[in-house]
């Protein structure tokens, strides 16, 4: 008998919940997959997942993990209506995974705390093929007894674990820290593709060559292959950009930080989003300088 083996549920199975959920299941947990998408949850089932409701299994959960867009959508499945707060056995902990603001990571905590069930606030990063082998970074705060509940599932689905202090919210902090700078470098990943090619160099040769030189970075390695072989299907969407630069520019206005060159990568992120390229991969945002500059891009050849 595995000890360890706990009972968990993943709330929101897109593409980083679903690798989680399915890291939990090779971790030899008993998981729980909940999403709005019905298709989603089937295919998890079928793959291993109880397919008792989880609405019935809720008081027996030791852990579950909200991976979700943003802090409505995190305050409504903890909180709502049918909020799974309520019905969390005491001692057991909520893995908040979403990019929020510090202070709202505090008062969800403060909130989870009264209800005797613990909080980690805990961002996430490495995309979609990390949360399916296991192996995210986890930028994560909160009391001993809450990392201590959440251990077996986070052992699980993460390489490495940031603990970053007994304080609800300084994970989505550094989170911000992060997503300032992979929004920043993804718009400038795309400025630097598109200006190459206004110069005869083509995108594949600019990913061959700066990979291995001094301006590359993990977001330009990982992203600008979908340009180069124009495949915009969605990993992660522009939409998320201007809701998590939107964030780390609300918690510079509260601190009194001027950053312009977040500001400058969002706008980008908005005119990709208004014109039509929202739900696209994030790096459809180089859509926007080849349109500018009248450009045409890998597979959008007539």
């Amino acid at each position: 008998m595995n000890n360890t083996r706990k009972n968990i549920a993943v709330i929101g199975l897109g593409s980083m919940g679903y690798g989680m959920a399915a890291s939990a299941l090779r971790g030899e947990h008993s998981v729980w997959g909940a999403d709005i998408n019905p298709e989603q949850v089937a295919r998890f089932q079928a793959e291993g997942g109880q397919s008792s409701a989880l609405s019935e299994a809720a008081g027996e959960l030791d852990a579950v993990a909200v991976v979700v867009l943003n802090a409505a959508q995190t305050e409504s499945v903890l909180f709502g209506e049918e909020g799974i707060v309520a019905r969390l056995q005491p001692g057991s902990v909520v893995l908040a995974c979403a990019t929020v603001p510090p202070a709202f990571a505090r008062d969800m905590a403060a909130r989870c705390h009264d209800m005797g069930v613990h909080y980690l606030d805990a961002p996430i990063s490495g995309g979609a093929a990390k949360a399916a082998s296991g192996e995210l970074s986890i930028m994560a705060s909160g009391t001993p007894e809450a990392f201590a509940a959440a251990r077996p599932l986070l052992d699980s689905i993460a390489q490495t674990v940031f603990e970053l202090g007994d304080e609800p919210g300084a994970g989505s902090a550094m989170k911000a820290v992060n997503q300032l700078l992979a929004g920043v470098h993804i718009a400038t990943m795309a400025e630097a593709l598109t200006f190459g090619m206004t110069q005869g160099v083509a995108p594949e040769k600019f990913v061959e060559v700066i990979s291995k030189c001094a301006g590359t970075s993990w977001m330009l390695e990982n992203r600008a292959p979908h340009i180069v072989a124009g495949d915009y299907t969605p990993l992660s969407s522009v939409n998320i950009w201007p809701k998590d630069l939107g964030i780390v520019l609300d918690i510079a206005k509260s601190a009194q930080f001027s950053a312009p060159i977040t500001a400058a990568a969002m706008q980008q992120f908005l005119a990709a989003a208004g014109m039509g390229h929202g739900g696209e991969d994030d790096t459809a945002v180089a859509k926007v300088y080849a349109r500018n500059a009248g450009l045409t891009l890998p597979g959008e050849e007539e």
